[in-house]
């Protein structure tokens, strides 16, 4: 059976691991995997506050999912939760150019993204996090003690 708080707490810590993730691979110089962990980042917290209201989908893209709930979040949270549905509709695409590159033009995830995208992409990644914590307190959610809510 599904329960709410479960699945906004499994997504809450998904999205903490992967921003955790994409901060090692920055750190270590690598910007494929910078870019993957971030997109997961941003897409699992969006799923977290989605998960509140009802089961968030497979998709990579949730922010129509997210703006679809947007009149039942509390107005003080609103824009928030707006921003964490941008940031997900504008990293969703990296999931599979992240994964399979780009075949029509050969080349390789790994030869894809730069220091400068992988940047944009934790730094985005991390402000959704950030907000969906926000968010996500602001509907009385509990965040797990054993997990670090604070971002870079």
């Amino acid at each position: 059976m599904f329960n709410p708080l479960n699945e906004v707490i499994y997504r809450y810590k998904l999205a903490k691991n992967f921003l955790r993730e994409a901060e090692e691979a920055f750190k270590r110089g690598d910007w494929r995997n910078t870019v993957s962990a971030s997109q997961l980042a941003a897409e699992n917290a969006a799923k977290a506050i989605i998960a509140f209201y009802r089961i968030p989908s497979w998709s990579h893209d949730p922010s129509h999912e997210l703006l679809s709930i947007l009149s039942n979040i509390p107005s003080h949270v609103r824009k928030l939760t707006e921003e964490v549905a941008v940031i997900a509709r504008t990293l969703a695409p990296e999931h599979g150019r992240s994964t399979y590159g780009e075949p029509t033009r050969g080349l390789t995830p790994w030869d894809i993204y730069k220091r400068e995208d992988a940047e944009k992409a934790i730094n985005i990644a991390r402000k959704a996090v950030k907000n969906t914590i926000k968010v996500l307190k602001a509907l009385n959610i509990k965040l797990p003690p054993n997990t670090n809510n604070q971002i870079k």
